[in-house]
């Protein structure tokens, strides 16, 4: 079964975020996702309350931008959170907004370069290795985490283009995919990851997570705040076929039908992103989580 996340963006203000996660959790939602926006609320220190909050829900980053973090940094905290909730974390790493990246002084001057690297790094570090590296970017002189997982902290990686796509088959191990990609691009999305995985010898059989972000809405007027959001994104989502390539709207049913399309299409966990005026975020979640009981039963 495709599984159902819901979204917390970041844009919500902190003192909303655990309220939201624990109704989340009470809805019978099995994942939380969260980003990093700069300079908006932080992955790590959120996704730590959320689980200090709640009691099975897992918390998914999708994703931290690694220009704005050591790696080393980024292997200590997501091993110091996994130590507390074993198994409950997901930590997603991508490029970063390029943009933003500059305003921070951070811009890599080759983004792939930079994550081949980090991504290398950090999950040689989340599996207890020493590691000593001398990269265009990530350089490490005999590191070691003290208190490393005790089991494997799978590594996620966003990516978008071609090459991104290649990479994450590559280095990651999973994929976070922006809404932008749609149902109608999944397919040639998941070609690129396949080539990626089969140019590093990766077992084609072996777990491969891909998370879709999807815009999701619910509501006498959900349609048209999706077609308002989108729209100002670039999709091209002038009548309801459009729409249906990029969101899922509607009652508990048609958001389930909606996700298990994105699962047929070879999504494995579908994170519904509600819109940034969504007038009520707790009816939100609660649709959420009668999909996602629809979904349990078939």
């Amino acid at each position: 079964m495709t599984t159902l996340a819901c979204i917390i963006r970041p844009s919500t203000p902190p003192s909303r975020i655990i309220p939201l996660a624990r109704a989340v959790e009470a809805a019978g939602i099995e994942e939380i996702w969260l980003w990093e926006d700069c300079f908006q609320t932080g992955g790590i220190s959120a996704a730590g309350a959320i689980l200090s909050a709640t009691d099975h829900v897992r918390v998914g980053i999708g994703v931290m931008p690694t220009p704005l973090r050591n790696v080393a940094l980024t292997a200590m905290e997501v091993a110091t959170v996994d130590g507390m909730f074993p198994g409950r974390l997901i930590p997603g790493i991508g490029h970063g907004v390029q943009s933003w990246m500059a305003q921070v002084g951070g811009k890599a001057g080759s983004p792939l370069t930079l994550m081949r690297e980090y991504a290398t790094a950090l999950r040689a570090l989340l599996a207890g290795e020493r590691v000593t590296t001398s990269g265009r970017y990530v350089s490490l002189d005999d590191v070691a985490l003290d208190w490393p997982p005790a089991r494997p902290v799978p590594v996620p990686v966003a990516a978008t283009g071609p090459r991104s796509l290649r990479l994450a088959g590559e280095v990651g191990d999973g994929v976070v995919l922006e809404g932008s990609v749609g149902l109608a691009g999944l397919p040639a999305v998941l070609e690129r990851i396949a080539e990626g995985r089969a140019a590093a010898g990766h077992d084609p059989s072996a777990p491969f997570p891909v998370i879709q972000n999807v815009s999701a809405a619910t509501g006498p007027d959900a349609a048209a705040r999706l077609r308002a959001e989108l729209t100002a994104w670039g999709q091209d989502v002038a009548d309801d076929a459009g729409l249906a390539t990029y969101a899922v709207w509607g009652d508990a049913q048609a958001i389930a039908d909606g996700v298990r399309r994105y699962g047929d299409a070879g999504a494995h966990t579908v994170a519904l992103q509600p819109t940034e005026d969504e007038p009520d975020l707790e009816r939100f979640i609660e649709v959420t989580g009668a999909a996602q009981e629809l979904l349990r039963q078939g």
